[in-house]
């Protein structure tokens, strides 16, 4: 059998506690209801006992400290919440273990933001990782030697798997258990849970709020300019002689301070506006491509699936509520 470990950190997110626990467990009875052995021997490995979540709401208890596990197959490490600088403050007993772990031949897994967790033990420098869209700019500013991989559903490097935003942890969760319970079993999990398997991206849920902690005030001034200009075609070249800064100084600082180039910025802000408008008026999409900008219906087409994962009309039938109704 191979040895689960399910951590409990403090500022842990209960769900994805529970949740992590109910689909190894669950997966574990969908085998004995074929007829055959288990997979996973899983259990909950906590600093103390009990760990109080969610602003002492509810306790965990542990079925091992983790000062008494040796030795283990597969480490998860749950979402945290809070203050995410302490939440990895008040979790540091738990990165040498996990390291430890992990050169000792385990394998290791973050669901949604304990990915911070897992970044802090140094194991991804270098390496991708995929976590909540929403904290992406602290993850950078805190982890800058990790690549952090907008928009992927799941990233596995070298025996580290880390999950994008809040539910999505369900698919990496998925993917273990096809892993070592098989298809069949993943898909019987899928089924029972009402999950979606194989999915690949969290854009269509991403929304896109600029990235304006930083000093630049040019560049800041810049992000400003094309978020009050949506509908119009603006180019790098207007941008970069506006504010009086040479073309590729200007893309230089852009991307440093943004981590999107100008170009990727003017795109995502008439993205996100196309987005809102698809969600919730009843334009056909030729209108709302001219509202945001755009007059080639091609071009569109190809920005909005690049960004959100979908065609504007898959958008539209999606996450707009009168098309759904109709």
């Amino acid at each position: 059998m191979k040895h689960v470990s399910i951590l409990i950190p403090n500022e842990a997110v209960l769900a994805s506690i529970v949740d992590a626990r109910t689909i190894f467990t669950g997966a574990n009875d969908f085998l004995q209801s074929l007829g055959r052995e288990p997979v996973f021997d899983v259990q909950m490995i906590g600093l103390a006992w009990d760990t109080k979540v969610h602003n002492g709401m509810f306790s965990v208890h542990s079925d091992l400290l983790l000062s008494d596990l040796h030795k283990t197959d597969m480490v998860i490490i749950p979402a945290i919440s809070g203050d995410l600088e302490n939440a990895v403050k008040v979790n540091q007993e738990f990165v040498p273990w996990i390291i430890n772990q992990y050169k000792n031949g385990a394998e290791v897994a973050s669901l949604c933001i304990g990915s911070f967790v897992l970044a802090s033990t140094g194991l991804l420098n270098g390496k991708e990782c995929s976590s909540h869209w929403i904290t992406a700019e602290k993850f950078r500013a805190m982890f800058p030697e990790v690549t952090l991989v907008d928009g992927r559903i799941v990233t596995e490097q070298q025996g580290l798997y880390s999950s994008g935003g809040a539910t999505s942890y369900w698919s990496l969760l998925l993917l273990l258990i096809e892993k070592y319970a098989g298809r069949e079993i993943a898909i019987m999990a899928a089924k029972i849970y009402a999950l979606e398997i194989d999915r690949k991206s969290q854009s269509p849920f991403a929304m896109f709020t600029g990235q304006k902690k930083h000093e630049d005030d040019p560049i800041k001034q810049a992000q400003e300019y094309i978020e009050n200009n949506v509908t119009e075609k603006i180019s790098v070249e207007e941008l970069s002689s506006r504010y009086a800064i040479g073309r590729r100084h200007f893309e230089r600082r852009f991307k440093k301070a943004t981590n999107n180039t100008p170009v990727e910025y003017i795109q995502r802000v008439k993205i996100e506006a196309a987005k809102k408008q698809l969600e919730t008026s009843p334009k056909n999409i030729n209108e709302v491509m001219w509202d945001v900008g755009y007059t080639d219906a091609k071009a569109f087409r190809t920005v909005f699936k690049k960004i959100t994962g979908l065609s504007p009309i898959d958008y539209r039938n999606k996450y707009n509520k009168e098309a759904a109704v109709a």
